[in-house]
């Protein structure tokens, strides 16, 4: 199997030759930038499978590039953060990061957290899965193309956000746990906080819910978790 490639981007030079070398050792193929216009530059040419991207970058900051690259493709992000309050991680994570570790971290769990991600790629499941487009009274479903329409206008969304409504609209009415909608959605080797799931619902209302804190497609369940609550064409 071919070594997935990794692009490391930290404006501090020891900790990006830290992290590369044992991502080296580890026997994945390995890019560096010092810079956020760098970074994204190299992002777009190379196609990495996975970027390890520092929150803070001069010029283009981290969540930024990772909200620039997640309307373009489907990397895997795991973002370095000097901020230790959880509000600096959930922004990260609420533009399609996958993970995130607080400096000073350990560079064996930052591999550890590495493989974990990548596994999510080679979890094929022996046949197709079908996915039909859904249709809703105000919304419609495409997930072939993985586009959202709301009254005929294209909805923007990360990936992730994608797979997470098309997770709860596949099943109306359905209450899903946020681990169940962790599982199918950012796999079952996620090492992050269930959190996540709250902040990427937050996101799906403010672009698909007329009113965001009175949700009607989106619905909280107490004390439970989520469900889609469109009605069907």
């Amino acid at each position: 199997m071919e070594a997935a490639t990794i692009l490391v981007v930290d404006d501090e030079q020891p900790i990006v030759e830290l992290v590369a070398s044992y991502l080296i050792a580890e026997g994945y193929a390995v890019h560096r930038a010092y810079d956020g216009e760098t970074a994204l530059a190299m992002a777009r040419t190379l196609r990495p499978d996975l970027i390890v991207l520092d929150v803070l970058l001069p010029g283009i900051d981290g969540i930024e590039i990772c909200r620039t690259l997640h309307q373009e493709t489907a990397v895997y992000v795991l973002m370095l953060t000097a901020r230790a309050d959880e509000v600096d991680k959930l922004i990260g994570l609420s533009v399609g990061a996958d993970d995130y570790l607080t400096k000073p971290f350990s560079p064996r769990e930052l591999v550890a957290r590495v493989k974990a991600i990548l596994r999510r790629n080679r979890q094929a499941p022996d046949k197709p899965i079908e996915r039909p487009a859904l249709q809703f009274e105000t919304i419609s479903i495409d997930p072939e193309r993985r586009e959202v329409r709301r009254s005929d206008t294209l909805i923007e969304l990360t990936p992730r956000e994608f797979d997470l409504l098309y997770a709860l609209a596949r099943q109306p009415g359905r209450v899903f746990t946020r681990e169940e909608l962790l599982e199918r959605v950012w796999g079952r080797d996620f090492v992050g906080i269930d959190r996540v799931v709250d902040v990427h619902v937050g996101t799906l209302r403010r672009k698909l819910e007329d009113d965001p804190t009175d949700a009607v497609l989106v619905q909280t369940v107490r004390g439970v978790g989520y469900k889609f609550a469109g009605k069907q064409r």
